[in-house]
């Protein structure tokens, strides 16, 4: 396997951008950190639209919707159509609904925040959980001696939940004692790059569950193929002319190879950095490196 490319000088830079008609990028770490965004950003999306590149938003962030990416792109001057917005949470309700197509008398239970909820209620898929204040709360004697598998319940969808407690795991682990109810997780990322550093990810969230039943459960996000089935559904692109930016080897950088995308581009403002990818042994390699993405600025669009 080639040694990455580090792109740094300008010429390098435009070989690279004319490779490449279709730019995915993920979100966290790449654009931004929590409600901070990185230095010109906006400059470099700015700069592949007027070169007549498309761009697209692709991320593992299930605590909100494509809905409120929308917003809080919007919010930081980034121009974004819902159609070019892609998260775990919408590839998730999206193989629930189409894929497992879950009978309608059968409901979700949730582990997860306001963004899987949304996305759901949008496929017309029933949920419980969630947000539910009650399920914020300490186990009492009588959840302890009533908590049982519910037939009622088709599935639990594990994402990135900031609440996570003792009850929620306790219920999911009774709904997941019924061998036919289904163990999803929106994705199993270890680690969420926020505010500078790292916390952590909503595969820490899932992993208890997968633990304690013995299951290996299926991831939906990147870098599944679910995650590639939702996009395709919504937009047709060469995929020898798309290349994928992102910070994370095993999810942005193996989505790009999983995919058969033409490129991949890791940039070090997130999770991985250039030891992680270094020397043979190293399983995941990007095509492409940098250090952070405002390196692709022209230095001309405004």
């Amino acid at each position: 396997m080639a040694e990455p490319i580090k792109l740094v000088e300008r010429d390098a830079i435009e070989d690279f951008l004319s490779q490449y008609d279709v730019f995915l990028f993920d979100c966290d770490g790449v654009l931004w950190h929590g409600n901070d965004l990185l230095p010109n950003v906006t400059d470099v999306l700015d700069m592949l639209r007027q070169r007549g590149k498309r761009v697209v938003f692709v991320t593992n962030n299930s605590t909100k919707s494509r809905t409120d990416y929308r917003k809080k792109l919007t919010s930081m001057g980034i121009q974004a159509e819902l159609d070019e917005i892609f998260g775990s949470a919408y590839a998730s309700a999206v193989y629930i609904k189409r894929v497992l197509k879950l009978p309608e008398d059968k409901e979700v239970y949730v582990i997860g925040e306001e963004g899987i909820e949304a996305e759901l209620r949008d496929e017309g898929v029933r949920y419980c959980g969630g947000t539910d204040p009650t399920e914020r709360q300490p186990m009492t004697d009588e959840e302890y001696r009533s908590m049982r598998p519910d037939p009622k319940i088709g599935a639990v969808l594990c994402g990135l939940d900031r609440h996570i407690n003792y009850k929620k795991l306790s219920r999911a682990f009774q709904y997941l004692r019924n061998p036919d109810v289904h163990l999803l997780m929106t994705n199993i990322d270890s680690t969420y790059p926020t505010h500078g550093t790292l916390f952590p990810g909503a595969g820490s969230v899932s992993a208890p569950l997968l633990f304690a039943t013995g299951r290996e459960g299926k991831a939906l996000g990147k870098p599944n193929a679910e995650m590639l089935d939702a996009i395709e559904a919504k937009m047709q692109f060469d995929k020898r002319r798309t290349c994928f930016i992102g910070d994370r080897l095993n999810t942005d950088i193996q989505f790009a190879h999983n995919a058969g995308m033409g490129g991949s581009l890791l940039v070090l403002t997130g999770v991985s950095q250039e030891s992680d990818f270094r020397g043979e042994a190293a399983p995941i390699k990007p095509k492409y490196f940098m250090d952070s993405l405002g390196g692709l600025w022209d230095g001309k669009t405004r």
